[in-house]
């Protein structure tokens, strides 16, 4: 309680902080949002180089008479490697016919690997960690386990190192996305958020250019793109800010303010030196002045959002979403690779048909909303998945087949982008990353399922898809929306935020 006389501060949210004085997305905001996003490029690297280093590389007969026995007997039947043994991990330890279910299982032991790491450092990111401190774990432990997997003296040293590449490689893209975007204002946020995932495509296409240099030899191949995340650790790391919404609910409001004021200087800005920072949940906590009391850390774990009746339901919608959403895009990823085109130009080009998606989404995201779009997107791919699996057979069949294909994947990858930003502000920033963490597990059990279905077939997999996108879309309907909403601290705020939107609505009918 102020005394007689005395003159109160403006208290304001970092949401209003950022809108009223620092500046919703500004210079600041622009550099730290490429630096930090820049990590999503290393993710697509240490994940899709599979699909180069685990190849089976053409076979040509070696006999002298040109008559050779049976392929998978290899060099035993005259066949050798036309590229040599060393170009692949399929060639060096034989891994075709009987053997050719390890190349399916290393893959899946990969996204075991992201399943689990998204736990944890989803967790670690919220608690005392940060998300800062978890992005340099993350790619520090990227680029150590994706060198020494060049090292690997046999199959299943490989697959070990593998599943612990996909252990620090399962949340770099949630920790990065959760760190570019706490620092925008509330209507620039979705917008910014969607354009992370250019550079997870723009890293794929380039992973296929670094490809085609060293097609001789897997094992450079995995150096070479493991030296960019320890570059990126030691180079870039010390040039991002933590994020102010994790400094203020972990009781540190003198580092949240200054992280703010740097944002409004750089944007040629300024806040008010008598402006303090409040979070959302003001009813329960005190006044957190850049140089007052601070209060107790407000973090939390996965299981405040299930113990909420307001989140449950929304975390168990958004696993479901996440998990079909991963089906389809995934499966209809690695469907293309059986389409017996050049490996490495139908990889660059699938990654940059993707960035359309985006860039649509993008637009219509401040006009449409997130859920009217999630839901069409999904029901987009959906329907071209169904109409997939109508046709059958060769020729213009297959052509046609290839077309519904790639409007499937353009809708779900508009999706697969959106899930991040919508999933993101349904929750508060107390267990944001852990949420994100648990809905990024979903989405890796959705990849690892998602190779079993392309082996049911040529017709079977669409049907699979289709289900998949349209029942998805149905279960967006279960999510309320959140475009222009503020993006809440703590779980007390997201609840009084909640009942504050319900009367208004109740007053308005």
């Amino acid at each position: 309680m102020s005394t007689a006389g005395e003159v109160t501060s403006p208290r304001v949210s970092i949401d209003e902080a950022l809108a009223q004085h620092a500046g919703e997305f500004g210079r600041w905001q622009l550099r730290h949002f490429v630096l930090v996003s820049a990590a999503w490029t290393l993710e697509a690297m240490h994940t899709m180089v599979m699909i180069f280093a685990d190849r089976e590389p053409n076979m040509a007969c070696a006999a002298v008479e040109r008559r050779c026995g049976d392929r998978c007997d290899g060099s035993g039947a005259g066949w050798d490697w036309v590229q040599g043994s060393a170009s692949s991990t399929v060639a060096e330890w034989g891994l075709i016919c009987g053997e050719r279910y390890k190349v399916g299982l290393v893959q899946a032991i990969f996204f075991v690997g992201c399943m689990i790491g998204a736990g944890v450092f989803g967790h670690l990111s919220d608690s005392f960690l940060g998300r800062k401190g978890s992005l340099v774990v993350l790619c520090f432990l990227n680029a150590v386990f994706g060198l020494v997997t060049a090292l690997s003296p046999n199959y299943w040293v490989y697959a070990t190192l593998r599943l612990l590449t996909g252990f620090s490689t399962g949340s770099v893209g949630l920790c990065s996305f959760v760190l570019a975007t706490e620092t925008i204002g509330p209507s620039r946020r979705g917008v910014v958020g969607m354009s992370t995932m250019y550079f997870f495509s723009g890293g794929i296409a380039a992973l296929a250019g670094v490809a085609v240099m060293f097609q001789s030899s897997w094992r450079i191949l995995y150096v070479v793109t493991s030296l960019p995340s320890l570059a990126y650790v030691l180079i870039v790391m010390p040039f991002v800010a933590e994020s102010p919404r994790w400094y203020l609910v972990r009781g540190r409001a003198h580092d949240a303010m200054r992280v703010l004021r740097a944002i409004a200087s750089t944007n040629g800005r300024c806040i008010p030196e008598n402006v303090t920072l409040k979070l959302d949940s003001e009813g329960e906590a005190a006044e957190l002045h850049a140089g007052g009391k601070e209060p107790s850390s407000s973090s939390g774990t996965i299981l405040d959002a299930i113990r909420s009746p307001t989140t449950r339901a929304r975390l168990v919608l958004t696993v479901i979403i996440n998990f079909l959403c991963s089906v389809v895009y995934f499966g209809l990823s690695l469907n293309v690779v059986n389409l017996k085109t050049n490996l490495y130009v139908s990889v660059a080009v699938n990654s940059l048909a993707e960035m359309p998606a985006y860039f649509l989404t993008a637009l219509l995201l401040r006009h449409l909303g997130r859920k009217p779009l999630a839901i069409g997107t999904m029901l987009l791919s959906g329907v071209s998945c169904t109409a997939g699996s109508l046709i059958v057979g060769a020729g213009m069949n297959r052509v046609l087949r290839m077309v519904f294909g790639v409007v499937g994947i353009f809708g779900m990858a508009a999706t697969y982008n959106l899930l991040v930003v919508f999933t993101a502000e349904l929750f508060p920033t107390a267990v944001r990353a852990a949420v994100l963490g648990c809905t990024t597990q979903a989405s890796q059990m959705g990849a690892i399922l998602a190779p079993l279905v392309v082996v049911l077939g040529e017709r079977l997999p669409f049907i699979v898809f289709a289900v998949s996108g349209i029942v998805g879309g149905l279960l967006v309907f279960f999510l309320p929306e959140t475009m222009n909403k503020p993006l809440y601290d703590t779980m007390a705020g997201l609840e009084k935020g909640e009942r504050a939107s319900i009367r208004c609505e109740d007053t308005q009918t």
